[in-house]
């Protein structure tokens, strides 16, 4: 037995007490009471008690003595040897005489002596199950005899229902009450009796359920059963879990019992989600109050909330019971009512409205759509699927038909359900020889997400946009913005010139049709280098109202900031969101921004925290079948591989990304592998090997039309070049950076020209000018990496041109930096410079050691505390609350071995005039 434990020490101890007594075992139908009853008859048993079972029949309960009957029939054949009185005293109960009935103290006398007989040879244990049942006289009869046990060889025990009344409840025994299991106990029986179940059901049975074994125990098969994959967001209403008749009976025959008044209005309360036993509604808001329901609280069907003063179902089960049993008509007009309950709440009116209808209607299907849109926002993409496909099925025209199911299936595909997708694309166009535009936008999306089409996907959604457009179309319009948007995308992987220049075309013949989003993607997605000039704080007047922002405008707006270096503002916002996506909301989107957050925690230095949020990526992209998205994970996931200098990892990611993206076309990911070919050689040091990768993406001196990774390699390739001899080419590379405007486009292409410059010039005074440049650049602490390897090159220029104690700072500077962010390869590099100066190598100090302990934002955070910066301007500086930033200082003290914000200079070893460590 799971979770008895302490009501199994009762019964043991009552078995083996001395002497004669009763127990009455009290708790709700299906609560275990039987198989405590069956554990202490085995108890008994086991100590040589002759056990006597008998069981209270409801069809009996107004049949005289029938009870009493059970008990006594095993032991006829002591009656014999009763005396006279006694003897003729049975003789009337069981039919054998005619007399006048007894009394309930002359028939419990003469039980009391026929039990003392038979037990004067063995104890004697009865055992009564669903005493509630028994007939009243034998219930008197069982009442009297159990409180004169005292000094007997004879024990009885009782399991009442305690929900339904009965004599038991005036007959002063013990009572032992039986309670649900606790969650925990939940959890082990249902985990024992049904390993393996899908997490979503094992939830419902757990929450359904409430603790109780019966409920555990039956509802799982039958709930896999019934369900046929939908979750309880999918279910307009209230709609109750499917139960076996074993557990429609618990509450089934009071419900039935019912006046219809009393059931329409429980009725009422289930479908709405009227809260049950210890558990809350089905979800927020106001719930129906159920009013004249005295007569289902008076059979125990509804208890009182004591907070509210409110009837609330007094377990689950009740409420599943109250809608199993109503017809489809008496539901309809359930939800009718619960619609104009609810008028003035957009989704409860319009899933109620939903569930009512059965013949098409504009206004049911218009509030379904309202409703679809408003859960959207709220991370509620896969109950707007439902809402969207409801609504289809109640349009009036064919037109709002096939819009509706497209924006079902373009919903249905960010929310990683593809295979739904797919499904409600077919039923559109089934109806038609040809695709529709809103069918091309999810099926564009199916393909795309799915194995990485971005060929046929291409044409299909450049033939829709130009459908339309010489159609006629003429305002702006939704299908046709979704349509943009998905060409920007497959654009964006395939990273084709061509196809970029016909892109740009086509959206400019369509003017202002096209919204100012899709402009910024237009411009940030494709070559930042040519187009990304303003991009930065048109992204962020577009970020300016995030909560008009649905998921995936969020994502796309989130992939220009990174294209423009500004993903740390956002990336608060993107946390936020990730999670409440990919529980409930539009998972394909997420699996972005968690690509996103990835990419920031690279970019600042918190490389752990991004293999962290990389493996949780690669785990939900794979469960989904996102090909397209495991192999950018993977992608990414190489790169940071590399830059740890793990190079055997890197290039193997390398090439299984290469072998999938390169002849699908996905020049995307083809240049984040160069990428990572180019990054894993410079941390090797093979500077030969790094400058073939990078002239893979970008020849020097240029930056190759929508290759979205030549400027970010820009550094990449200056160093491979300088390091291999090609000091020329070096510098047209960095000139070409500077004549492109790359500093005015994102602030990490601003540090990584001026450093590029630095690096390639030949004039010491202007090096020093542009290493000070991007070394005091104000985001330049933002992107560690790139900054340790200026400070690195600074180092060693200051060697040859200033002497080593001119070079020392800079190149602590780069050591300290390199191992905190965990690149062994390029630590070791600074420091063997270091060596050659004839200085101590940093992680020789103690103060070194405790400042690797840190991530690279609490070392920053801690930089600026110890400058004398509030919480609240390093929070405004680092787009963070001051309550985060306060967290993070928490936990740096005891990693310095310090306690006050006061020691955090010391502790720190600043040297004056640094703010960039």
């Amino acid at each position: 037995m799971v979770g008895r434990e302490s009501e199994q020490e009762v019964l043991s101890a009552f078995v083996v007490a001395p002497g004669g007594r009763a127990l009455v075992l009290r708790g709700d139908a299906g609560v275990g009471k039987s198989a405590l009853l069956g554990h202490v008859a085995e108890l008994a048993t086991a100590e040589n008690h002759r056990v006597i079972r008998a069981a209270g029949v409801e069809a009996e309960s107004e049949l005289p003595f029938a009870g009493l009957h059970q008990f006594l029939y095993p032991l006829l054949t002591y009656i014999d040897r009763l005396d006279d009185p006694h003897r003729r005293v049975f003789d009337v109960v069981f039919g054998r005489g005619e007399s006048t009935p007894p009394s309930v103290m002359t028939l419990g006398i003469a039980v009391l002596d026929l039990l003392s007989l038979a037990a004067s040879q063995q104890p004697l244990l009865l055992v009564l199950d669903d005493g509630q049942w028994l007939d009243t006289s034998s219930t008197e009869v069982c009442g009297f005899v159990g409180r004169r046990l005292t000094g007997s060889s004879v024990k009885l025990v009782v399991g009442l229902r305690s929900e339904v009344p009965s004599g038991f409840d005036t007959a002063a025994l013990p009572e032992l009450p039986v309670t649900t299991l606790s969650k925990k106990a939940s959890e082990q029986l249902l985990d024992r009796h049904h390993p393996g179940l899908d997490p979503r059901i094992r939830r419902l049975v757990l929450d359904e359920a409430q603790g109780n074994p019966l409920a555990l125990l039956e509802l799982p098969p039958y709930v896999r059963s019934k369900r046929t994959g939908r979750t309880p967001e999918e279910l307009f209403g209230y709609t109750g879990v499917p139960l076996p008749l074993r557990l429609q009976h618990v509450y089934g025959a009071r419900i039935e019992a019912l006046g219809d008044a009393v059931r329409a209005e429980l009725l009422r309360g289930a479908l709405d989600g009227v809260g049950a036993g210890t558990a809350t509604g089905l979800a927020g808001g106001t719930r129906y109050r159920m009013a004249e329901a005295d007569e289902a609280a008076d059979c125990g069907l509804l208890d009182i909330d004591p907070l509210s003063g409110e009837f609330v179902f007094r377990h689950p089960l009740v409420r599943s019971t109250v809608v199993q049993k109503a017809t489809p008509n008496q539901r309809r007009a359930a939800h009718a009512v619960l619609a104009e309950v609810h008028r003035d709440d957009l989704e409860r009116r319009a899933t109620h409205l939903a569930a009512s209808m059965v013949d098409p209607d504009e206004e049911a299907a218009a509030a379904l759509e309202a409703a679809a849109d408003s859960a959207v926002l709220r991370g509620g993409a896969r109950a707007a699927v439902a809402w969207l496909t409801r609504a289809a099925e109640l349009s009036e025209s064919h037109e709002a038909r096939s819009r509706r199911l497209g924006c079902a299936a373009y919903i249905a595909g960010h929310s990683g359900r593809l295979d739904q997708a797919r499904r409600l694309v077919r039923s559109d166009s089934g109806s038609s020889t040809t695709d529709s535009p809103a069918s091309v936008v999810a099926s564009g999306y199916v393909a795309l997400f799915e194995d990485g089409d971005v060929r046929s996907s291409q044409r299909q959604v450049f033939a829709a946009i130009e459908s339309m457009r010489d159609g006629g179309v003429r305002e702006p319009d939704e299908v046709l913005t979704r349509l943009v948007d998905l060409l920007l995308a497959i654009n964006q992987y395939a990273s084709d010139e061509a196809a970029w220049e016909r892109t740009h075309e086509l959206l400019g013949s369509l003017g202002d049709l096209v919204p100012s989003h899709s402009r910024v993607y237009q411009d940030a997605w494709g070559d930042v280098v040519r187009r990304g000039a303003g991009v930065q704080e048109r992204v962020e007047r577009a970020f300016a109202d995030r909560r008009a922002l649905e998921p995936w405008d969020v994502t796309r707006l989130g992939v220009a900031a990174y294209h423009v270096d500004t993903l740390s503002q956002y990336r608060p916002h993107l946390q936020r969101t990730v999670d409440r996506e990919v529980e409930t909301g539009a998972v394909a989107d997420a699996m972005t921004m968690l690509h996103l957050i990835m990419l920031d925690q690279i970019g600042v230095g918190e490389w752990e925290e991004a293999e962290r949020t990389g493996q949780r990526c690669l785990e939900l992209t794979t469960t989904h079948g996102h090909a397209l998205f495991v192999l950018h994970t993977q992608a990414y996931l190489g790169l940071l591989a590399a830059l740890r200098g793990q190079g055997e990892r890197a290039r193997e990611l390398q090439a299984t990304v290469d072998a999938w993206a390169r002849p699908r076309g996905v020049g995307f990911l083809t240049q984040i592998t160069d990428t990572i070919g180019t990054t894993a050689a410079l941390a090797e040091g093979d500077y030969e090997a790094a400058y073939l990768h990078a002239i893979g993406i970008t020849p020097p001196g240029t930056f190759h039309p929508y290759a979205h990774q030549a400027s970010r390699t820009l550094l990449d390739l200056v160093e491979a070049a300088l390091h291999s001899g090609r000091t020329q080419q070096a510098r047209i590379h960095a000139l070409a950076a500077q004549n492109a405007g790359l500093p005015h486009i994102s602030p990490r292409l601003a540090l990584t020209t001026y450093g590029a410059l630095a690096m390639t010039t030949t004039d010491p005074t202007e090096a020093e000018r542009m290493y000070h440049r991007a070394e005091t650049h104000p985001t330049a602490a933002h992107f560690p990496y790139e900054l340790a390897r200026i400070h690195l090159a600074h180092g060693i220029h200051q060697r040859h041109t200033q002497g080593p104690e001119a070079a020392r700072h800079s190149l602590t500077l780069a050591a300290q930096t390199f191992q905190r962010l965990g690149a062994p390869t390029w630590t070791e590099r600074a420091r063997a410079e270091l060596r050659a100066l004839g200085l101590t190598t940093p992680t020789t100090s103690t103060t070194s050691t405790r400042l690797a302990e840190l991530t690279w934002q609490e070392l920053r955070i801690a930089d600026l505390a110890a400058s004398g910066l509030t919480n609240k301007e390093i929070g405004a500086r680092m787009h963070l609350s001051p309550r985060t930033v306060s967290s993070h200082l928490y936990r740096v003290f005891p990693k310095l071995g310090i306690t006050s914000r006061a020691a955090l200079r010391d502790a720190l070893g600043k040297i004056p005039g640094d703010q960039n460590v």
